[in-house]
């Protein structure tokens, strides 16, 4: 059960990641106008566009992407899903308390979105640092010999 968890936090991960990732370095005044798309605009209340800031943010979101895939692809190798998911819980723990100080900017459904969407990256990031069952198992058992 918990590998199938991971693989779907990953996958998701994954999927969002590469959204943001390829739509902010590839068009990044695109995606600085209109993210996150279906009419709504997140992202000019923030401050002025910037072409550097955009595309180092498309290329971050393109790292979470690879890495994602990474982990995703070597899921039952032990370690791998908790580094992955550490280095992700930190990045989207931090993304969604500075959006926290944000929400005044926003409409009421523009920020229950925010929320909504940015907390689900932070649990989904949560899942992949709790162990499994197997690995809470196998360190009880070489800690007690």
């Amino acid at each position: 059960m918990k590998l199938l968890l991971d693989r779907i936090s990953l996958a998701f991960i994954a999927i969002t990641s590469a959204y943001v990732g390829v739509f902010a370095y590839f068009a990044p005044k695109t995606w600085y106008d209109t993210f996150p798309g279906l009419g709504l605009r997140w992202l000019p209340q923030l401050g002025p566009y910037n072409e550097h800031f955009a595309k180092d943010v498309g290329a971050a979101y393109l790292a979470f992407t690879a890495l994602s895939l990474m982990a995703l692809a070597h899921a039952k190798k032990p370690g791998v899903v908790p580094l992955a998911g550490a280095a992700l819980l930190v990045f989207n723990t931090l993304h969604f308390l500075y959006h926290l100080t944000m929400l005044h900017l926003y409409q009421p459904l523009d920020q229950a979105l925010n929320v909504v969407l940015l907390s689900l990256l932070v649990v989904t990031s949560i899942v992949l640092v709790i162990p499994g069952r197997a690995a809470v198992t196998n360190r009880s058992a070489t800690s007690s010999t």
